[in-house]
């Protein structure tokens, strides 16, 4: 059973930083793309980032690029988003998805991050 349990959310003002994790377990995680979505108050789910097998290649919606950096550590299953220079509008729920369409059903929990002055 595919496993996502995020974590490393919290509240914070612009311009801080957030690094959250996700723990993968219950499939190949080295063989699966992964990516970071999210959900802001009142909105539908966001493709965030995406990273490839061997993290040698990434992706990143306009609104982060250049502020988000995704990560993962195949040897410990751990996928990470490096969120900096923080804006309001980042305010969601981010979710961690294993190989990521629009279509991908998503049951984990998430991790909320909160962006306020």
């Amino acid at each position: 059973e595919v496993q996502l349990v995020e974590s490393g959310g919290g509240l914070v003002q612009p311009g801080e930083s957030l690094r959250l994790s996700c723990a993968a377990s219950g499939f190949n995680f080295s063989n699966a793309y992964m990516s970071w979505v999210r959900q802001a108050p009142g909105k539908g789910l966001y493709w965030v980032s995406t990273i490839n097998r061997n993290g040698e290649s990434t992706w990143y919606d306009n609104s982060v690029k250049g502020r988000f950096t995704v990560s993962r550590d195949n040897a410990n299953n751990m996928l990470y988003l490096q969120l900096n220079s923080l804006k309001i509008e980042d305010t969601a729920i981010y979710f961690c998805a294993k190989d990521y369409t629009p279509s991908t059903p998503i049951t984990s929990q998430g991790t909320q991050v909160t962006v306020s002055s």
